[in-house]
């Protein structure tokens, strides 16, 4: 029989048994601080672990890049602190000049920061306070430029925060027209010192009436002599209205060139009859006193018509020689001058008198009377 201390005993032993096994329990339950991007939380654990153990068992995966302090292999004791930062991809584009960026900043102010570059007064296509997330941001930033433009006849210098020259141009004021001309063009890629000329283009369209002259027509008859010529239907000229336009540059004329011609009237040839007909052989001529002016020998009837025909054909000049071929008061042919007798006074009808002029134009007057004539009296 087991006495009553001993019973007491064995209960006692019991107790201090299960009092141990709870003290035991209680030193294997471990817990760490855990901080995930920026995100504080606990975890707990129970005997020997690693960083990556505990990560695992929290479901926190990481990539090459991430950031894992203390590093993934190393032991991990209660009241320690496990840091995880992920790697983003930052696409980043400066002035057009694009490089990828790996960073574990969650926001672009200081992932910029990170990277050393502050971007005072440029342009951002996000905010910079905007998050990064896990997936990467793609970032374009445009640093600003000091620029000279000269416009309207005035330069000015100033710093802006453009890509392209055509940017900058608006961010100043300058309107452009539709033809105005810039250098470097509005493409162009902006760098800091960039010198921008602007150039103002207009056109000036103007009309003009002008003439058209007539064209001559040659008709051949035999009811003239092969020495004689008619006109049968006068000649008229045609307009024509001319636009024109004139290219301006900076308030000067540069170019000018026909853009339409619009023929208003048209103009009416002048028919000239030719003649075919042989021309009989001149009588002989009454005995004259040769190139004097005595009268001998001379015909002067109708002499204030043919006055008034030289007025017409010559300005009354007796002795005209233009060298177009008709000479003399009533601008004879030499050929007619001669067929008709004139070289018994000259060989040309500008070198004989007015009254030797007379009596071969009243040689001709009998046969054609004076259809040679443009001049009528």
């Amino acid at each position: 029989m087991i006495s009553r201390n001993a019973k007491i005993l064995a209960a006692t032993g019991a107790a201090v048994l299960l009092t141990g096994g709870a003290v035991g329990a209680t030193q294997l339950d471990k817990t760490v601080n855990l901080s995930v991007d920026g995100a504080s939380s606990t975890a707990s654990f129970f005997g020997s672990r690693t960083v990556g153990d505990v990560l695992a068992d929290e479901g926190i995966k990481v990539k090459p890049g991430d950031v894992v302090v203390p590093a993934a292999g190393s032991s991990v004791d209660d009241g320690d602190s496990i840091t995880v930062k992920y790697a983003r991809l930052l696409n980043l584009t400066v002035d057009g000049k694009t490089r990828q960026i790996r960073t574990t900043e969650t926001t672009v102010d200081a992932a910029l920061l990170a990277i050393g570059l502050r971007g005072d007064g440029a342009r951002l296509s996000a905010s910079r306070s905007q998050t990064i997330g896990r997936q990467g941001l793609t970032l374009t930033i445009v640093t600003p430029k000091a620029v000279t433009v000269t416009a309207d006849g005035k330069t000015t210098t100033k710093t802006v925060a453009a890509a392209t020259v055509g940017e900058a141009l608006t961010q100043l004021g300058v309107r452009l027209g539709k033809v105005d001309k810039v250098n470097p063009p509005v493409t162009t890629r902006l760098t800091n010192g960039a010198k921008i000329a602007v150039q103002r283009v207009q056109t000036k369209d103007t009309k003009t009436t002008e003439s058209i002259a007539y064209g001559t027509t040659r008709t051949k008859t035999n009811t003239l002599y092969s020495d004689q010529t008619k006109v049968s239907i006068a000649g008229v000229n045609g307009t024509r209205v001319v636009t024109s336009r004139a290219t301006v540059v900076d308030g000067k004329v540069v170019s000018r060139k026909t853009i339409a011609s619009t023929v208003t009237k048209a103009p009416v040839n002048r028919v000239l009859l030719v003649g075919t007909k042989a021309r009989p052989a001149a009588a002989a001529p009454a005995a004259s006193t040769g190139g004097s002016s005595s009268g001998a020998g001379l015909n002067l009837a109708r002499a204030s018509m043919w006055d008034s025909i030289a007025q017409c054909e010559s300005s009354g000049n007796w002795h005209i020689n233009t060298g177009n071929g008709y000479y003399g008061g009533l601008q004879f042919l030499t050929s007619t001058w001669l067929g008709y007798g004139g070289g018994d006074f000259a060989s040309r009808a500008d070198l004989a008198s007015r009254e030797e002029q007379i009596t071969v134009a009243n040689r001709v007057y009998a046969d054609n009377g004076t259809s040679q004539w443009q001049c009528k009296p």
